[in-house]
């Protein structure tokens, strides 16, 4: 065989072909392990916490411990007044932070022209949503305790909340609002309605699934913020229920830090039993989100 037809043989490239694809085979089965390495690696280490959360509080988890009052003593500390504080904070939060949210993405996104003021204040607002919660809770405490006078209140603790949520209420509205086809708005404005008719007859309604998802998700993770109410003075020991938006408060994460930090082991396995009714809230909270979205995309598809 002369260099010409060793050069013709199909077999090099056959070789060549079946190398690169076993290198490819190689390569993808090894970045499939690294990937579901780092999915088993956190969810081993959430089911070891919680799991051991789990068991300590299981000899405290009771209808007593619900609603119960706090005491002095461990085996008689309850969460009640936490429990309420935590629901009338979210209800307060939500009543302040869903109309200014939703009703800023309109604007930012129906009204709004293109600038430097939009770009500015869009830039603000990706900005604000990384800053650290403690960071609010200082501006809480100065805005609402101190210059206007709220003091340590349910409504101090809902603004400086409200303050925290913003952020992410504005960006998920407005990516709820850009899932409205455009020729839904032309094909409103053609059969004679004004753009405020448009905007609340055809675009809220149809973005409403995300826009309520969105609040959802970030009030389950508001009803777990404790830097913010901690800096506010929310009170640690509180044996009342909140009886108008003026009362001192207190808050399951507030209750949770309170037991921690004592040295007694019974209020150490309060707080485990606290963390449990937490996380209790906050995947009920997030099942309520993903059942109301499935829901109002349904109605929709109609």
């Amino acid at each position: 065989m002369n260099a010409v037809e060793r050069i013709a043989t199909p077999s090099a490239p056959v070789d060549l072909e079946e190398g690169g694809s076993s290198s490819m085979v190689t390569a993808e089965a090894a970045f499939r392990a690294i990937g579901l390495l780092a999915l088993l690696l956190p969810l081993l280490l959430i089911a070891v916490l919680f799991g051991g959360a789990l068991v300590d509080a299981v000899p405290r988890l009771s209808w007593e411990f619900l609603t119960g009052y706090p005491s002095r003593r461990p085996d008689d500390a309850g969460i009640l007044p936490a429990l309420v504080g935590s629901g009338c904070l979210m209800l307060l939060t939500a009543s302040i932070a869903i109309p200014l949210g939703l009703g800023a993405a309109v604007y930012l996104e129906e009204y709004a022209t293109p600038g430097r003021v939009t770009d500015l204040i869009e830039l603000n607002i990706s900005n604000l949503a990384g800053v650290p919660s403690i960071l609010y809770g200082l501006l809480g405490l100065e805005l609402f305790v101190r210059a206007m006078s709220f003091d340590r209140s349910l409504l101090a603790g809902a603004c400086t909340l409200s303050l925290l949520l913003l952020p992410m209420v504005i960006m998920t509205s407005r990516e709820a609002l850009r899932t409205v086809p455009r020729s839904m708005r032309e094909a409103a404005i053609a059969l004679g309605a004004d753009r405020f008719t448009v905007i609340r007859a055809v675009v809220v309604p149809m973005c409403l699934p995300g826009v309520l998802t969105g609040v959802i998700l970030s009030l389950a993770r508001a009803i777990g913020e404790t830097a913010p109410l901690i800096t506010i003075g929310a009170l640690t020991y509180v044996a009342f229920l909140p009886t108008s938006v003026s009362s001192p408060f207190t808050a399951l994460p507030i209750q949770i830090f309170n037991w921690v930090s004592r040295p007694q082991a019974g209020f150490h396995v309060n707080a485990a039993a606290g963390i449990i009714v937490l996380l209790a809230l906050m995947l009920l909270l997030n099942g309520a989100a993903v059942v109301l979205r499935m829901r109002l995309q349904r109605r929709s598809s109609w």
